[in-house]
């Protein structure tokens, strides 16, 4: 009898672990730019995963190689996968001029960096990462050349090169020379060297460099050359301008550029406690309310850690907060490598620290898986429309809608508690919140009034007011009535023993 009670309890307790712990899996969306989840990896400062390739190596020097290669990336894919990210941006690879660690020097458009490997090390990091669902787009320099490139000595090709007065003044620009793009044979040699990478190395897209400095005309040919050649593959901008004005994804097959605009407005809002969110959302309105590459830091930035810490905001909480509103706002997030560890940083060159693997904050990166399992999870989060529906003291709550389905995102930026009432939902509806498990019912004035405590965040989907979850709740009384009388079976079982004693 002992031993069928024991057993019987076993099978209850696996019977509601089953209840209480289903999922239901979603169909990813993919395909599109503003479904990803971008990683934006600075190659030789990541992750030194082959030292046979060290021999430019001074860690002491800012200014030159530090050891991170394409081996060293492949080894960091399991970690990358689980931490939400869907693309991974690579820094230029191809053949450098000494100390050219950002890859902005080339000598060889067609061979890879040997600080960062070779195009079989290449092609397993493509092959690994497709083989976990996950994308390699490489950034593409088509402006310049090394000053070392064998043009710049051809005198046959020097009508290739762009007067000296078309160069702007870059960190990296000294030591080299500016293509002219508007020369029919320089149009040949890019289309060609773009055919090269996709054909030999299956690689999912391309980052154009300074991508605002180049001919347009020329730029709008060889992105729809490109998209000619395979219609999927992703095509991003980089903007080298902060005030540039231009709008390459309307003129060029280019899908989505940086969106400068609102860096500086949302590293400000979350780097200070009790600062609305509104001007983030009057930033994006003001500026066409383009759906772009949306960043907190980047290689040339200081690091967002490092501007919160200095105003005295922890670590976790003022990334879970910009995460949120990252994640959820139009546009793609283009997460800087390191920022899930998390890294500090002044600025250049200090951002550009190899990855400290050893410091990860385990609270924040599961924060982040959670947070990108649900961008991945919900299209509305993705492409839905945008809308701010209400704000008290520093918190903002946020509505997002596609095809039917609705998202409301509540950030609290405030130093104290506060509360927005949410009109329009159906009195037998209830919202659940999907980061912390908080659920919001209509309350005795017919409201439902979203209330959350200082510093946090909330993502809510509507459902069915349940009222009582009888499918958790069930299985835990059934265990606890077979556990009582378990414990009054054994009870009565040792008297009776005591008795015959």
């Amino acid at each position: 009898m002992k031993r069928l009670i024991l057993r019987a309890l076993a099978v209850v307790l696996l019977l509601s672990f089953c209840f209480v712990n289903y999922a239901v899996a979603a169909e990813e969306e993919s395909g599109s730019v503003q479904s990803e989840i971008f990683y934006h990896i600075l190659v030789d400062r990541f992750n030194n995963g082959d030292s046979s390739l060290d021999e430019q190596i001074d860690l002491e020097d800012p200014l030159t190689y530090h050891g991170g290669d394409l081996q060293g990336i492949t080894e960091k894919l399991d970690d990358l996968k689980d931490l939400g990210y869907t693309t991974l941006v690579l820094s230029p690879i191809m053949e450098n001029s000494p100390n050219g660690y950002h890859g902005y020097w080339i000598e060889d458009f067609y061979q890879v960096d040997d600080q960062f490997g070779t195009l079989e090390d290449l092609r397993k990091l493509v092959n690994e990462a497709h083989d976990r669902n996950m994308k390699i787009v490489l950034e593409f320099v088509t402006n310049y050349v090394s000053e070392n490139h064998p043009i710049t000595e051809n005198p046959d090709k020097r009508d290739w090169l762009a007067e000296e007065s078309n160069r702007q003044s870059f960190r990296w620009q000294d030591k080299t020379a500016v293509l002219d793009q508007s020369n029919p044979e320089v149009q040949s040699f890019l289309t060609d060297v773009a055919d090269y990478w996709m054909e030999e190395a299956n690689i999912d897209g391309y980052q154009f460099h300074a991508a605002d400095q180049g001919n347009q005309a020329f730029f709008d040919d060889l992105t729809a050359h490109i998209h000619d050649k395979d219609p999927n593959f992703y095509l991003l901008g980089n903007i080298l301008d902060d005030a540039y004005n231009g709008n390459l994804t309307e003129n060029t097959a280019i899908q989505a550029v940086e969106n400068h605009a609102l860096y500086e407005p949302m590293t400000d809002v979350f780097a200070n406690a009790g600062t609305p969110i509104a001007p983030i959302y009057e930033t994006w309105q003001r500026t066409g309310e383009q759906a772009g590459l949306n960043y907190l830091d980047n290689p040339y930035t200081i690091r967002f850690t490092q501007k919160f810490q200095e105003n005295g905001r922890n670590i976790v909480t003022a990334w879970k907060l910009a995460l949120t509103y990252l994640y959820t706002a139009p546009g793609a997030p283009m997460v800087y490598q390191g920022s899930e560890i998390p890294m500090g940083g002044a600025g250049f060159p200090e951002s550009q620290q190899l990855v400290k693997w050893n410091n990860a904050d385990g609270d924040l990166q599961k924060f982040t898986e959670r947070i990108g399992a649900l961008r991945s999870e919900f299209p509305a989060l993705q492409h839905g429309d945008y809308e701010m529906l209400d704000s008290s003291g520093a918190m903002n709550l946020f509505k997002r809608s596609y095809e039917g389905e609705t998202v409301y995102i509540a950030i609290n930026n405030d130093t104290q508690s506060q509360a927005i009432s949410l009109e329009g939902i159906e009195s037998d509806k209830q919202l659940k919140g999907l980061l912390g498990d908080n659920l919001v019912r209509e309350n005795d004035q017919g409201e439902f009034r979203i209330g959350l405590p200082r510093e946090t965040a909330e993502v809510y989907v509507i459902e069915d007011n349940a009222g009582l979850n009888w499918l958790i709740i069930v299985p835990i009384v059934v265990i606890f009535i077979l556990f009582v009388a378990g414990i009054i079976y054994l009870s009565r079982q040792q008297k009776k023993r005591e008795a015959d004693a």
